[in-house]
């Protein structure tokens, strides 16, 4: 197989990969896939190429493991009309009109040509209805031929089969990868499809999903809560394909981008359902919102929202209260979550910090929640880990069956020191989310860590959920000397009455009263 040469995408200097048996790389795969992306870099913003590079990709990959699995047929003695005209006999079935042969021949109307292999490919592939054709490249003002040439071309080679791959899983990291740096370069808008890896891994350690669970995420962007759950499953010994991985989108382009993704880590047993979740849940069995084991998510912050329905709200969604409407669907979108659970199921949510102590009905929502016992950890996160936020943000922890030894208490994580800080977002380390799952599994007292308060401190507090009410991480050395500071403001407060006269002074022997 032959392996064109590379250049590093943070850097543009060549690199040079040594590939174990001519086999494709993590690193090769990454750049050769991040390069694709200057094709059309300067001629389209980032919200707008990234698009076309990931349908491409996904046509090739469709294609390459179409071939691979034909020939393997043909290798066990099926025929070759069989191998690569029965339907039965592929997962996905690419025919010959919409193979990567009928772009890679393309000289004009390169645009239409894939818009026509993208409608072909849903039809013979239900489950990918909506994948391919939410995009359209029939546009030559936006995706001239020359373009979509070059990018074709790109992906001609190397080949992406599993054969080829040095292990089958890079291929859905390296387009986690693609993601990530997606969002990277559209900064504000990159956290409405894409939450950091590290921050998926620490939910998803959080809550232990386990073989055989319903696992959801309504909100789900590209998908990586429930990839994440998957790999956990995997990791730690379960049956990965013993799992009910579900999740809704409101956004259409993100909707594909995240079955992409579920597909592209050799996950094809999901749901992914279109629509906003507070107005259309989807994710609905016999009337009644689909109970859960784990439902994990990331929702758009401070949203507004028509809350004139949630009184009637079909689906008795707003127990604790109805949430204001301007900028304020955030208990809504978390209410929405914990109705979704079964009767032992397990939230795990990020949101803004102002869920903790904002007033009003707020307030109150959040004082019914506390009193329902519903409410199992706060972990307070460290500043600006997201793309496009600088928004304080926390995670919720809550759980329909507390056990015995933690009812009528929350544990308070203060984890503000603990990350390593980042030229455009901070990171957490591997270290400090396993220090801050150790600290939630223990559920106990860590002095500047973590608090574990009981019902009576909260009604102290005023329901206040606040991170720093309850875990105080001040050091010794940096306490202040009382009497040091105020001779020292009090000096700075003669110098100020002694400027204040001297210009007095000056104003009045310029005639100025």
């Amino acid at each position: 197989m032959a392996i064109r040469n590379q250049r590093n995408p943070k850097t543009s200097k060549p690199v040079d990969y040594t590939l174990e048996n001519q086999k494709i790389t993590f690193d090769f795969l990454k750049s050769h896939l991040w390069s694709a992306t200057d094709i059309l870099r300067g001629s389209l913003d980032p919200g707008e190429y990234r698009q076309p590079v990931m349908t491409l990709l996904f046509l090739k990959r469709l294609n390459d493991t179409f071939e691979e699995n034909a020939e393997k047929m043909i290798k066990e003695g099926k025929n070759k009309k069989e191998a690569y005209e029965n339907r039965r006999r592929h997962y996905f079935f690419v025919p010959p009109t919409a193979r990567w042969s009928v772009l890679s021949s393309c000289a004009e109307n390169i645009g239409e040509k894939i818009d026509d292999v993208c409608r072909i490919i849903e039809r013979e592939n239900k489950d990918l209805e909506g994948v391919l054709t939410n995009t359209k490249y029939n546009d030559k003002r936006k995706y001239p031929d020359d373009k979509l040439r070059s990018l074709i071309s790109h992906f001609n080679s190397p080949r992406l089969r599993n054969e080829d791959l040095m292990r089958e899983d890079i291929f859905g990291d390296s387009y986690g990868y693609l993601l990530a740096e997606f969002a990277d370069e559209t900064k504000k808008n990159g956290g409405e499809f894409f939450t950091p890896r590290e921050i998926v891994r620490l939910l998803v350690d959080l809550v232990e999903p386990k073989e055989g669970m319903k696992i959801c995420d309504p909100t789900c962007g590209s998908g990586g809560m429930l990839i994440e759950s998957r790999k956990y499953v995997e990791r730690t010994g379960g049956n990965p394909r013993n799992l009910v991985l579900e999740g809704q989108e409101s956004n259409y382009g993100t909707l594909a981008m995240c079955r992409m993704n579920m597909v592209l880590h050799h996950i094809i047993d999901f749901k992914i359902e279109y629509g906003d979740v507070l107005t259309n849940p989807k994710l609905i069995e016999g009337g009644h919102l689909i109970k859960y084991d784990k439902v994990l998510a990331n929702f758009p912050f401070s949203m507004n929202w028509d809350n004139k329905q949630a009184s009637n709200d079909p689906y008795n969604r707003y127990e604790f209260g109805i949430p204001p409407g301007q900028d304020k669907a955030d208990f809504a979108f978390i209410q929405h979550m914990y109705s979704s659970l079964d009767e032992k199921g397990q939230v795990a949510v990020i949101c803004s910090q102002g869920v903790l102590f904002r007033g009003k009905e707020e307030s109150r929502i959040r004082e019914n929640m506390i009193k329902a016992d519903i409410i199992e950890g706060v972990i307070g996160l460290p500043p600006k880990l997201f793309y496009g936020t600088r928004v304080p943000a926390c995670v919720l922890i809550l759980n329909r069956s507390k056990p015995k030894e933690r009812r009528n208490k929350i544990i308070f994580i203060h984890t503000a020191k603990d990350y390593q800080e980042g030229k455009t977002r901070n990171l957490l380390r591997e270290q400090d989310i396993e220090k801050i799952v150790n600290a939630f599994k223990m559920y106990k007292d860590i002095e500047k860590f973590c608090h574990i308060a009981d019902l009576e401190e909260i009604k102290e507090n005023e329901f206040n959920l606040s991170v720093p009410r309850y875990v105080y991480i001040s050091n010794v050395d940096d306490e202040i000397d009382i009497r040091e500071t105020i001779d020292r403001l009090t000096k700075v407060e003669q110098e100020r009455t002694e400027l204040a006269s001297r210009v007095r002074h000056d104003l009045k022997q310029l005639g100025y009263r």
